[in-house]
């Protein structure tokens, strides 16, 4: 609790208890020798004390040109309730108690907004405070934005990883809660890859600087988290919109209520009967339920999903996740590790498999793409290669790559690759990504090289069926048969294969015209550079944020921190959860307020009623916003 809500606290207790004592000394009777104006300043002083703040924040208002909002309702109508009791009808209680329940109400909200908060801005404490960079054999204490690349960044156990870096020396677990919501540590030692944002655990570890502060992992999930709340879900710019238009127009109504009546004589009222209705009118009509709910509703889904290691950038990508019914997957480092393995290698005549292996790992020799890596590591003595034997080394978008080895061209992709230079390629039926290679012209067999489905693949896709998502797709560059065995492994119902990095675009395309006319939204999930204007075209776009580029990242709406697609069904389900509750609030709360707006017309609602209709519908709403925080 901050200063400022334990000085409203204490106003709201000490208050309380006069109003109390007042109200029980107004029915037995004490308080009727004392004259209008005493009983008048025995409730005004307490009503100063406790809705000062609100009276001058109107008045400022006013002054800025923002005259119509919940304050200056408050002010208004409290205000014209004391006016009431100088003219004989005693609305002094009343009056009081709206000032008190209001400051109440507005207390509970700010408590409320502050819990919601708190899960989002604990992840600003993930970013360090200072570095240790060992120069000239010493160790500097800098702050993080002066580190370079290339740096060597000494920390200690219990200190927080300044950017990201490679291991060079040390072991330890380290603490990645903060980042991915995972309790369980992760060890890293000499070689491995680590992010900024983590916790070491024990020991001390040399890590050489991989990227300066401003392009780390830290620096950019601050930044989307600094960023969500500017992007607002169209029920949020609804609500904006309908609170700056409706509170001028009930305002003018309550003032046309309070005057008409009397002045032409209609249901024989009294001034002081109209203007009690008007105040009764301007008190309920008071937006802060749906003003305040709506965005702490958005506001707890996002700290929902911050807390299972989920970055979503706007309330806009929430409710769009609520609607999603057909989710894209990239299938390479998205349902599979990424981890390629050479399963097989299939000479032809006049090769064998040593030979076939060693022509393709020096043709692949300089490639840093994981086919290229796992052939190499088949071969198994890359030390021994001598690329002087490859000139004129040449890529084939989307085909593969050709080469000269002791003068003799070298081919290593695709099997139109090789028809496009009039080799004929027998076709190889083996489930996996197939390189077909031919060397000096000849067609010199094929490498059968397959990747493995990432764990919990399979119950992902299950959960999200389970979630409402009604199709799921995959989209991937291989053969059509190395796809479905994939697919159909982990329950996928469509695969579009044999797609080079355009074509994705134009599958996503094609999927979301199939969905033209229906509520539902596409969403899809990938991890490389060239997923990045799929998921830029996709109505939500999911990016994996450990091992996913930083343009991917950059161009997705959801950031998983660690590349866990089990958890895109539980986004979806506090999304849905989410517009759940908001939706019931809104409904909620312009239901009773219209009640309320009707009978106070008719003279049918008291000024306590009109309390409720503002301060208990709004706390009601509140409390309802909060459940999102607790979303499962």
């Amino acid at each position: 609790m901050t200063k400022k809500q334990k000085k409203t606290l204490a106003r709201i207790i000490a208050v309380g208890i006069v109003f109390a004592v007042l109200m029980i000394l107004d029915k037995t009777g004490p308080l009727d020798v004392l004259p209008l104006w005493g009983k008048f300043l025995l409730y005004f002083i307490p009503y100063l004390v406790i809705g000062y703040d609100v009276l001058l924040s109107s008045f400022r208002n006013i002054a800025h040109g923002n005259v119509f909002d919940e304050h200056f309702l408050m002010m208004v109508a409290t205000l014209a309730a004391f006016g009431l009791s100088l003219l004989g009808d005693e609305a002094y209680s009343e009056a009081l108690a709206v000032m008190l329940f209001y400051q109440t109400g507005e207390f509970f909200q700010g408590i409320a907004v502050g819990k919601s908060r708190k899960s989002i801005t604990e992840m600003m404490s993930i970013a360090p405070d200072t570095a240790f960079v060992e120069r000239n054999g010493k160790i500097e204490e800098i702050d993080p934005d002066e580190i370079a690349v290339g740096d060597i960044l000494v920390v200690k156990a219990g200190e927080k990883i300044p950017t990201d870096g490679k291991v060079i020396e040390g072991e330890s677990f380290l603490n990645t809660a903060a980042l991915t919501g995972e309790s369980v540590p992760r060890k890293a030692g000499v070689g491995d890859d680590v992010i900024s944002g983590c916790v070491n655990g024990e020991g001390t570890l040399r890590i050489e600087a991989t990227k300066e502060y401003e392009d780390s992992t830290v620096a950019k999930i601050l930044d989307l988290v600094e960023n969500a709340s500017t992007r607002k879900a169209r029920l949020e710019n609804f609500i904006t919109r309908f609170a700056k238009v409706y509170t001028p127009i009930v305002t003018i109504g309550a003032v046309l209520m309070a005057v008409l009546p009397p002045l032409f004589g209609i249901a024989d009222l009294t001034w002081a009967d109209s203007i009690r209705r008007a105040c009764n009118f301007l008190i309920v009509s008071c937006p802060c339920a749906l003003v305040i709910s709506v965005p702490l509703g958005f506001f707890g889904g996002i700290g929902a999903s911050s807390k299972i290691g989920v970055l979503v950038k706007g309330s806009n990508y929430l409710e769009a996740a609520s609607e999603l019914s057909t989710m894209v997957f990239d299938k390479t480092g998205t349902l599979t590790k990424g981890e390629f393995r050479v399963q097989k290698v299939l000479p032809a005549d006049g090769f064998d498999e040593n030979n076939l292996l060693h022509l393709a790992a020096l043709g692949e020799g300089y490639s840093n793409h994981p086919i290229a890596r796992s052939i190499r590591e088949a071969y198994g003595k890359a030390d021994t290669l001598d690329f002087s034997r490859v000139s004129n080394t040449k890529e084939e978008a989307g085909h593969g790559i050709c080469a000269n080895v002791d003068d003799k061209p070298l081919l290593l992709g695709n099997s139109p690759l090789l028809s496009a230079h009039g080799i004929e390629a027998a076709e190889c039926k083996e489930n996996g990504t197939i390189i077909y290679a031919a060397y000096d012209g000849k067609y010199a067999g094929c490498i059968v090289i397959s990747d493995t489905v990432k764990d919990g693949a399979q119950e992902a896709i299950r959960e999200l069926k389970n979630a409402g998502v009604k199709k799921t797709v995959m989209l991937t560059g291989d053969r059509a048969d190395a796809a479905s065995a994939v697919a159909q492994e982990i329950g996928i119902d469509e695969v579009k294969s044999d797609l080079l990095p355009a074509d994705k675009v134009a599958a996503v395309e094609g999927l979301l015209k199939e969905k033209e006319g229906t509520n539902g939204k596409l969403g899809f999930v990938g991890d490389g550079i060239n997923d990045a204007p799929v998921l830029m075209r996709a109505d939500v776009g999911f990016a994996m944020g450990a091992i996913g580029s930083d343009a991917a990242i950059e161009a997705a709406d959801i950031v998983l921190m660690d590349d866990d697609i089990r958890k895109i069904p539980k986004v979806i389900r506090i999304a849905r959860h989410t517009m759940h509750i908001v939706r019931g609030n809104v409904i909620f709360a312009i239901a009773v307020k219209l009640l309320i707006l009707v009978l106070s017309v008719f003279g049918l609602a008291s000024m306590w009623a009109a309390v409720f209709g503002d301060v208990g519908v709004t706390m009601i709403c509140v409390l309802a916003s909060m459940t999102t925080l607790r979303a499962k």
